[in-house]
Formats: structure tokens, C-alpha cells, sequence
């Protein structure tokens, strides 16, 4: 399998590292552990930005009819990072780059998003089996001046796995893990003994490839060399 040319980040202006761009944290308005994970990994300090109570973040997710698979990631995404802003200037929080992501599968032109219950997980898995999918995540970040500056980016992996039985797939999905997982699986669980190959980016499968966000980053005055540890959101907003 050729491994697949990294797209360009679009719209991204340079900002100068020490600007007041350069906040020290980075606002992840992602509800995923794994992503936070990954962000801690390379050093960045971060803060959530979860949805309110009265937000429905999952119909942000919800698919078009005949929309292509790398196209839908990035409306998506910008959809995340609308969202978030509006969340953040609701909550009157202290000003900060905010990064969001979204990831799917897709086999061909199908989409395979969170399976709804165990039955579509058991479905998308045996269509998966033995066979060779995309793994697409998108980023976006905003900040500056009213956060009006923002940059996204697409990384696209290829994801190979071994073929599944019947038995293999139930006992997998019977463990929970397959559920809140794009494609009904977790690279970095117990799916991870079907994978015959991958070609791209391991943490971009995870949720959050970390040389694009590095470069967002960056881009928005932020660096693994600049900023360390973790932030903790004050409890009355994490809901």
C-alpha cells in the first residue's frame, strides 16, 4: 500500500510565536480522552472546552446525503470549531487558541461513523474484515483577536485488517470497546491484534495526528518547546 500524501494546511496565516496569541494553554473542544492523551504526550499544555448540557454535539455528526468521506470530516470540523467559539464566548473564559477534530472511517465512498448500538457494530466490523479502509481526521484551530484566524488541516491513513470470524467479532464487540469509536474500533485496544498494516499516521488513526496539530499549533503561537503540563477546566463548565 503507498502511503498517502499528507494534505497541505489550508488558511494559515503566520503569527508570530510571541504574540498574545501565545496564551500558554490551547482549548480542546473535544470530548475525547485520547485526544487529550495525545496533546499531553507532546508536551501541550490544554484545557477542555466540553459542550453545555443543551448542546447536542452529536448532530454536528450527522451525514449528508451522497457527501464524500474527506468532505464531510472537514464540514465537520468547522462545524466543531463554530460551536466552540460560540461556547467559549458564552462562558466569557479566559482568551486561547481552540482546537477541535473529528475522525471517520470510510471504505470507499460509505462513511462509518459511531455504531448506533452492538448490531451495527457487529455489521461495520465484519463489512471492515480482511479488507483495507481510510482512517480520515480533520483539525481546525482559531485564535488571535476574537479568535477570527483559523487553519485546518486532513490527514488521511490507510488501515489494513486481518479477515474476523463471526466469533472474533462478537466477543470484540461484547467488550464494549467498539462503541463511541469511529468505524467500530480502537487502534490502541484489542482491535489492534487484527491490524495487518498501517500507512500514515498512528496518532491520526487515534483521533488527533500530532504533526499536523503541531504545526496548527504553532501557526497559532503555540509549540511543545513553549508550553508543558495540563489545565483542568473549573468544574461548572465541564459538562
Amino acid at each position: 500500500i503507498r502511503p498517502p500524501r499528507p494534505d497541505k494546511l489550508r488558511d494559515m496565516p503566520r503569527t508570530n510565536a510571541s504574540s498574545p496569541a501565545a496564551a500558554g494553554f490551547v482549548y480542546l473542544a473535544s470530548q475525547s480522552p485520547r485526544r487529550a492523551l495525545l496533546l499531553e504526550q507532546i508536551g501541550v499544555a490544554h484545557q477542555p472546552l466540553l459542550p453545555d448540557a443543551d448542546e447536542d454535539a452529536e448532530a454536528l455528526e450527522v451525514t449528508r446525503p451522497g457527501e464524500f468521506p474527506q468532505a464531510y470530516v472537514e464540514r465537520v470540523v468547522q462545524a466543531k470549531l463554530e460551536a466552540a467559539l460560540q461556547r467559549l464566548s458564552r462562558r466569557g473564559l479566559e482568551p486561547a487558541p481552540v482546537l477541535c477534530a473529528d475522525t471517520t472511517v470510510a471504505l470507499g465512498r460509505r462513511i462509518y461513523g459511531k455504531p448506533a448500538d452492538e448490531a451495527e457494530a457487529r455489521r461495520m466490523l465484519a463489512e471492515l474484515s480482511g479488507r483495507t479502509h481510510r482512517v480520515i481526521t480533520g483539525l481546525g484551530i482559531a485564535w488571535g483577536k476574537s479568535r477570527r484566524q483559523r487553519a485546518f488541516a486532513t490527514q488521511i491513513s490507510r488501515v489494513r485488517f486481518a479477515p474476523w470470524t463471526a466469533a472474533e467479532i462478537a466477543r470484540y464487540v461484547a467488550s464494549g470497546e467498539p462503541l463511541g469509536k469511529a468505524g467500530a474500533y480502537a487502534i490502541q485496544g484489542r482491535a489492534a491484534a487484527w491490524i495487518e498494516h498501517i500507512a500514515g499516521s498512528h496518532s491520526g488513526i487515534m483521533g488527533l495526528p500530532l504533526r499536523e496539530a503541531a504545526l496548527l499549533l504553532e501557526r497559532a503561537g503555540l509549540s511543545a518547546a513553549q508550553v508543558s503540563g495540563c489545565r483542568t477546566e473549573p468544574s461548572m463548565h465541564n459538562t
